[in-house]
């Protein structure tokens, strides 16, 4: 009999534990689902039930939930052949705004495949209910219909820490003079005119684009699958939790709003046993390794000849041994230097050995360097990776040499190197960084599945969202109020005049009349 009642708590201990949970992710980068699948795992691990619609789908489901994948197949496939049409080398030659604008583009475009795919419309046919949906904030609030659907608590996470896409869901403060955009990196050691106004600018031109052109795009498309839905502008502010993929330790330290929790790193492993050709050419590098990787979607096969010969060349006088991402043969290839499609980077960085990480400056790829306490060189290309690099530069743990500017030649790349290499401050700095990258309470995981796990017991916890979220935007900033003290203030100036006014009129009176007795 101990044994049946024992086991019936046990039965409804799990069941008031174990949640559904609908994680929507039909983005297609590598780097994208790594964040997303670490999410998912955690959540099963922790003992949830998840449903996952990607484009990818997850490997190593960990044991202690459940785990469905709803796999969006044709979507990689979709994406290989919009990126063809152009070099990715080329994409920040064309601009901010336009830039911005290619991507918003093929980020609609997703979000309606993903409404119209047979496995999400099956999905949504089979009358499932779930507790909470978790979906990545990135230009995709059409999306954000899911829960509605389901009646259910939104979850956000923001693959790039606070920023302008997430502070509106949620009335997160963020003064334009000291908090950067996303494109623009830290300069909180520099706040001058110049990184003032540059930064003033990209906020204004992403929120405009933004406003009148991303939010009624995905309004067109959330209604044309479901027309009695709410307008967007209601869902999108539904926001019980913001995940954010940042830590203070990597990004400048910004205000931020109850239901918004930093989880930066949280898909970091420790690190695994290297492959043994790995492990051998690290182990026996008595000067150390560079570790050179251009990230996921990136492919350093695809740079243009002059620019690969001289970072050969570059590469080749160095003593170090050189691991370089590189997906294809190289001819020429220097004897310290060792290829590969792809190499375990977390893994690599971990390595006692590693001298230097040459990268494109990445937040994952920043992020893990931090981590493992690694120096870098980036070679930014397109979107927040310039903003990455930046931070780098000014926490004085790399420098920068933009990928399309002049500067990045062979006796720059060379110069940057050696400094990096010869000057111990930064990899001083970047240990100091990783020391307060680690010194936290709880494994971010850890944190990030008790968010979860505490807006689903609280029913979305409406008790952590501010107010400001639902004022428009006279209210917010106070112009109402402002505009009334001017009208009165001005007001009473107005009858003040008129009575002195009146007053010196009569008192010119009174003196004519005496004048004219007299």
């Amino acid at each position: 009999m101990r044994i049946i009642i024992v086991l019936l708590l046990f039965a409804f201990s799990y069941q008031s534990q174990c949640a559904r949970i609908l994680g929507i992710f039909p983005m297609p980068g590598i780097s994208h689902n790594i964040l997303s699948s670490k999410l998912m795992k955690g959540l099963v691990a922790a003992g949830h039930d998840v449903t996952m619609v990607s484009a990818i789908p997850m490997k190593d489901v960990p044991k202690g939930g459940k785990y469905t994948d709803i796999f969006l197949d044709g979507f990689v496939e979709k994406m290989e052949e919009q990126m063809s049409k152009k070099n990715i080398f080329d994409m920040n030659k064309d601009g901010f705004i336009k830039m911005l604008t290619q991507v918003t583009n093929i980020l609609l475009d997703f979000s309606n495949s993903t409404f119209y795919h047979p496995k999400v419309r099956k999905l949504l046919d089979s009358n499932q209910k779930f507790d909470a949906v978790i979906l990545e904030q990135f230009s995709n609030d059409a999306l954000k219909v899911f829960a509605y659907i389901y009646d259910c608590p939104l979850i956000i996470l923001s693959s790039i820490g606070p920023n302008s896409w997430v502070n509106t869901l949620v009335g997160n403060e963020a003064p334009v003079s000291y908090t950067p955009h996303f494109f623009k990196g830290d300069f909180s050691k520099n706040i001058t005119f110049l990184n003032r106004a540059k930064n003033l600018f990209f906020c204004i031109a992403e929120y405009l684009l933004t406003e009148y052109y991303a939010l009624p795009k995905n309004e067109e498309i959330m209604h044309q699958v479901f027309p009695n839905s709410p307008s967007l502008y209601d869902l999108r502010t539904n926001v019980s939790l913001v995940l954010l993929n940042s830590h203070t330790s990597l990004y400048p330290a910004l205000p931020l709003v109850p239901n918004m929790v930093e989880i930066g790193g949280y898909f970091v492993d420790p690190p695994q046993k290297l492959p043994n050709n790995l492990q051998e050419i690290l182990d026996n590098a008595k000067d150390g390794v560079i570790y050179f990787s251009m990230g996921s979607n990136i492919k350093s096969k695809d740079m243009p000849k002059e620019k690969k010969e001289f970072i050969i060349s570059v590469l080749g006088k160095l003593k170090q041994k050189v691991l370089w991402k590189f997906e294809e043969d190289l001819p020429g290839k220097p004897k310290n230097v060792f290829i590969q499609k792809w190499f375990p980077q977390q893994d690599v960085l971990a390595h006692k050995n590693i001298k230097l990480f040459i990268t494109h400056g990445g937040l994952l790829s920043t992020t893990e360097t931090v981590y493992h306490g690694v120096p870098i060189l980036a070679l930014p290309v397109f979107g927040d990776q310039d903003g990455n690099a930046d931070r780098a530069v000014y926490n004085g743990y790399g420098l920068k040499l933009g990928y399309n500017d002049p500067a990045f030649n062979e006796a720059n790349f060379e110069k940057a190197i050696n400094e990096l290499l010869t000057n111990p401050k930064y990899r001083e700095n970047v240990q100091l960084k990783s020391k307060l990258y680690h010194d936290r309470p709880e494994a971010p995981m850890k944190t990030a599945t008790y968010w979860v796990d505490y807006v689903i017991r609280h029913k979305g916890a409406p008790h952590l969202r501010v107010a400001g979220v639902k004022l428009p935007w006279y209210k917010y900033y106070m112009v109402d109020v402002l505009g009334f003290i001017f009208v009165t203030v001005l007001g009473v100036v107005v009858l003040l005049k008129v009575a002195v006014r009146k007053l010196c009129c009569r008192g010119r009176g009174k003196s004519a009349r005496k004048v004219k007795t007299n």
